[in-house]
């Protein structure tokens, strides 16, 4: 399993990550980690070409589930793709900002 816990994940996030939100629209739009770029798990393996090679990919969901998978899958697209343990979920209870609506920052 290609996880980061949520520190290392915040770290990483400070020092300007790339993050993907896997959840739906509707997900997204009532809080989002800023920054985070949509990309519903059912789109990930045909934009996967949009995401760097280069560097890490932080993908998030709402508990962590979706975004293993998507982590997985963009891994074998060669991707350096890590799961954010916890997701959008862990971020907020941590006590971190979200943004709402459809803006990405």
């Amino acid at each position: 399993m290609r996880e980061v816990d949520l520190a290392t994940f915040t770290e990483r996030h400070r020092n300007g990550a790339v993050v993907i939100d896997v959840r739906e629209t509707f997900e997204y739009w009532t809080g989002h980690v800023p920054g985070a770029v949509r990309m519903p798990l059912g789109q990930v393996a045909v934009r996967a070409g949009e995401l760097p090679k280069d560097r890490p990919v932080y993908v998030i969901c709402a508990s962590g589930s979706r975004s293993l998978t998507a982590a997985a899958r963009l891994h074998r697209s060669g991707i350096d793709a890590w799961s954010v343990r916890g997701g959008t979920s862990a971020w907020q209870r941590a006590g971190h900002p979200v943004v709402r609506g459809r803006r990405a920052a």
